[in-house]
């Protein structure tokens, strides 16, 4: 298989990876020969008729020390998108087949040079969008996260072992439960999962982020408190009522963490068609936040109508109302909890209070300060981590059911697995690897 590995575009340089059995074949034919394994040959990129398509660096690596496990001949040239289509097209005539997005990474999973946690940090690496996330990304590609989920695997193991080897020598009367000290160790796998599960869930913040919503009517200082957070004027802001007409997105950053913010149309009632669609997708917005940030000008408080605005928000998990404006009305900033709901009051104009919010916004996501060795995990782990959960739970109250007791173990080591790809169904993998750029 062959592709491009660099980003599509102009670039002063550009990869293309050949990966395969016939790898081998291909470098003699456009190189004239095949390299040394794993040096740098400055050498032409023949086509057909042994004209010159470009030249560059040739780096040959023999399987199995290469990335996928395979063959694998990497050809770096000019990073022109002409001079790169045609040495790919070359690469394909000669017998290689395109590789899908996310192959060449497949491709290693299978070949047991990295496992499926390892694999899906590759594409976090890529997209990580702020330095904590890469870097914590880095830490489950180079298999921090693995290590701890095999370590917890291994005592799940020994003490299947330990139980069903009890089952199968029912004569002896011993109460194992109690000489093996298994209630002990169930405690222990639960104490090491529970941190396990909470180094995972802020590494799946750091991945995911969290989207929050402005939602307000008409000339409360949306905008001017989108472009607080953002720390510059990306939303115009006027004294004119229905100035945003479209929902305009940014991405910010607080402690590494990275926030979606949605800066939304003013709900209010209008016959401009232009603004009708604008508050249409306000709401369309409000549907996949997480927070919804709803604003009101501190001068005159909550009204009926920003009541009305909170009554279509209950699909939102969190909502928090900002009396904005503070500085009209010669208030301090602060926040209240009032009926369980939070206030925060600021001022967008002046920047004071903003930092409440900020913290605030870090509280509601999960994010725990100064958190260190942090790896990047999905949704799909925390998932597999609370089944592990659940199955040591069923296991605490089958204690006096050895047969149940197993069975609890099982699923736990089983929904481990899935974690790192020991069992994972080939739907999974589509979905995993399906994502991934191409040329990676």
């Amino acid at each position: 298989m062959a592709a491009i590995a660099t980003a599509p575009g102009r670039g002063g340089i550009g990869v293309i990876r050949v990966s395969g059995r016939a790898a081998p074949d291909i470098a003699v034919t456009i190189l004239g020969r095949c390299p040394s394994p794993r040096h740098a040959t400055y050498i032409d990129f023949l086509d057909t008729d042994g004209s010159t398509i470009d030249r560059g660096i040739a780096i040959y690596f023999p399987a199995p020390h290469s990335y996928t496990g395979e063959n694998i001949l990497e050809l770096q040239g000019h990073g022109g998108t002409a001079v790169l289509q045609r040495l790919l097209q070359r690469c394909l005539a000669l017998g290689a087949k395109l590789a899908e997005p996310g192959e060449f990474t497949k491709r290693a999973y299978l070949n047991d040079k990295l496992d499926l946690a390892q694999a899906e940090a590759v594409a976090d690496l890529i997209d990580a969008s702020t330095d904590l996330a890469a870097r914590s990304a880095m830490r489950s590609l180079s298999g921090e996260f693995s290590s701890h989920v095999h370590a917890l695997r291994e005592r799940l193991i020994n003490l299947r072992m330990y139980v069903e080897a009890c089952l199968d020598f029912p004569e002896e009367d011993i109460d194992f439960i109690t000489e093996g000290g298994v209630i002990d160790k169930l405690e222990s796998i639960r104490n090491e999962l529970s941190l396990l599960s909470t180094t995972a869930k802020q590494g799946s913040i750091l991945r995911e982020g969290i989207q929050v919503v402005l939602i307000g009517q008409p000339n409360v200082g949306k905008s001017s408190l989108m472009n607080q957070l953002a720390g510059q004027d990306i939303a115009i802001v006027t004294a004119i009522a229905g100035t945003t007409r479209d929902t305009i997105r940014s991405e910010i950053q607080l402690e590494g963490v990275p926030i979606h913010v949605i800066d939304t149309a003013g709900l209010r009632e209008t016959v401009d068609e232009v603004e009708i669609f604008g508050i249409q997708r306000t709401w369309r917005a409000a549907e996949t936040a997480h927070i919804a940030l709803i604003l009101v000008d501190a001068t005159h408080g909550i009204t009926e109508n920003e009541k009305s605005i909170l009554a279509r928000l209950s699909g939102v998990p969190q909502q928090i109302w900002i009396h904005n404006k503070i500085d009209l009305v010669n208030s301090s900033p602060e926040i209240r909890e009032v009926d369980g709901k939070t206030h925060i009051f600021l001022s967008a104009k002046t920047g004071h209070g903003i930092s409440l919010l900020k913290q605030h916004l870090l509280e509601l996501a999960g994010w725990r300060a100064g958190t260190e060795g942090v790896f990047m995990a999905r949704q799909r782990h925390l998932k597999a981590l609370d089944g592990v959960s659940q199955s040591i739970e069923n296991a605490k109250k089958n204690l006096n059911q050895a047969e149940l007791l197993a069975e609890d173990l099982r699923l736990a080591q089983e929904s481990l697995n899935e974690i790192t790809g020991e069992f994972t169904s080939d739907d999974l993998l589509g979905e995993i690897f399906g994502r991934f750029c191409i040329g990676k």
